[in-house]
């Protein structure tokens, strides 16, 4: 039946353009600078923003937000401006990044998992009352490969796949965690807000734990935690083993906390929103703490040898900026789904390019299997991307797939080179729309009624891959 499975799955990738890979030599890929005649494997950094948009930072056109060091790191390497995250919220971005494929393939994680482990739509919930809420450890990719290819690991940061000791980061090969296990938490008390939301009651418990364990640090703020955590672990590493450092940084996420607005009581629910003002300081605070991780790569020597990539978990909510884009959080019109992504690599990654290449989140983990030589325990279904622009070969046409469940409402669209066709099901009405992204980035103008057959072929292709991803542990019906 796994045989079955998997052969189908590379039938489908085929037929939907899904991406083969890209062919380019693993020993190019992975030679870093020698130590002791020795060739070494590279380092690798991934750093995610939660909630920040297309048109938050400096290089994707912001005008009043200030991100020097991120800026920097475009120069430094490659700015792409047609990526994507796998999900318009936070949990199913980060799942598809640990695992390499659609979060669809895992199930109950098509949206956000609610503050308790509550699930949000019907698949989820009954999870949920099940105890299985979470990414199963056998779904793992990242950790694991890279903990089997010798390397240190880390996340330090949101991890928002679950909470529960088989659903932990510690369960999931992380050699060192800190952070958040749930969504959106208080910058300064690291709790859950107090009051009702989405229709549960939430009690002000602390969400911040260590290794697995529970852990006070009441008063630090949480993207100071996160940045100081960050250099600490890298000022313990040696230059004789190679190591992954994930920093998922929960700004600009709501509540919106700038540095001074500590107060000893927590915030309630109606308490999280807050002015543009200081969502630009939660921002330009956690591009500081990017630049002080860089300047430790300096330090130690890292820096040479070291693969940074940077991304955002979705696009951003009303208060933020979807640049060019129409939509934010929560939908699949491209402000809810095009996202800023910076990589730099040193000697690899040309210094000032800007790629249009489609990319997606679960690209990033394809890369770095191929960079490392790690073998997937499943096929992926995403691309070698690093390997695309270390090679210089010019942006090949791609196939993308996007849904997400929540309540009674059916968000879907599908990216078929410009064309994008989108679904929305509100729980009471239904609209469908096509789009030419290559004149019309806003999406204004509906080709449904004018490009039938367009239409017609990628509801299609939706139908088909909605089968080809149903998910794989369950049966729930």
């Amino acid at each position: 039946m796994g045989k079955l499975i998997e052969k189908k799955h590379r039938k489908m990738n085929t037929i939907l353009k899904l991406g083969a890979g890209i062919t380019l030599g693993i020993s190019q890929l992975i030679a870093g600078n020698k130590v002791a005649g020795q060739e070494t494997k590279p380092n690798i950094i991934v750093i995610l923003a939660d909630d920040l948009g297309y048109g938050d930072i400096g290089c994707y056109g912001a005008k009043n937000i200030k991100t020097p060091n991120l800026d920097k790191l475009a120069k430094q390497g490659v700015r792409f401006t047609s990526f994507y995250s796998n999900g318009p919220e936070c949990t199913p971005t980060r799942a598809a990044l640990l695992t390499g494929r659609y979060q669809q393939r895992v199930g109950g994680l098509e949206c956000a998992i609610g503050l308790g482990n509550i699930g949000r739509y019907e698949e989820a919930r009954k999870l949920s009352d099940r105890g299985e809420l979470g990414l199963p450890v056998a779904f793992n990719t990242l950790p694991s490969l890279l903990s089997k290819k010798g390397y240190n690991t880390a996340l330090i940061g949101k991890w928002h796949l679950g909470d529960g000791e088989q659903y932990s980061p510690v369960a999931h090969g992380f050699d060192y965690s800190i952070g958040p296990l749930g969504g959106g938490v208080d910058y300064f008390h690291h709790s859950e807000p107090v009051g009702l939301f989405l229709g549960a009651m939430m009690e002000g418990n602390v969400d911040f734990y260590r290794n697995g364990q529970p852990v006070q640090r009441e008063g630090y703020y949480m993207t100071h935690l996160i940045t100081d955590e960050s250099v600490e672990w890298l000022n313990n590493q040696k230059k004789e083993k190679p190591f992954f450092l994930y920093i998922p940084y929960t700004a600009p996420h709501e509540p919106i906390q700038g540095p001074d607005d500590y107060r000893p009581d927590k915030l309630t629910v109606d308490e999280q929103k807050g002015s543009w003002e200081t969502y630009r300081e939660m921002i330009e605070e956690m591009d500081e703490g990017i630049g002080q991780i860089l300047q430790k790569l300096e330090e130690k020597g890292f820096a040479e040898n070291t693969l940074v990539i940077f991304f955002s978990d979705n696009g951003p909510t009303s208060i933020g900026s979807a640049g060019p884009f129409s939509g934010h959080k929560g939908e699949v019109f491209e402000g809810g789904i095009r996202v800023p992504c910076i990589m730099k690599w040193p000697g690899k990654i040309p210094e000032g390019t800007c790629s249009g290449q489609m990319g997606i989140s679960m690209d990033i983990t394809a890369s770095i299997a191929a960079i490392t030589g790690g073998k997937p325990p499943r096929l992926l279904d995403g691309i070698n991307l690093v390997g695309h622009i270390v090679s210089g070969k010019n942006d090949m046409q791609r196939t993308l797939f996007w849904r997400r469940l929540r309540g009674n409402t059916n968000r879907k669209a599908v990216r078929d080179n410009n064309l994008k066709y989108i679904y929305n099901n509100n729980g009471t009405t239904v609209e469908e729309y096509l789009f030419d992204l290559s004149t019309d980035s806003l999406e204004e103008q509906n080709l449904k009624d004018i490009r039938k057959d367009d239409f017609i072929r990628l509801q299609k292709m939706m139908a088909i891959w909605e089968v080809e991803v149903k998910a794989e542990r369950y049966n729930l019906r």
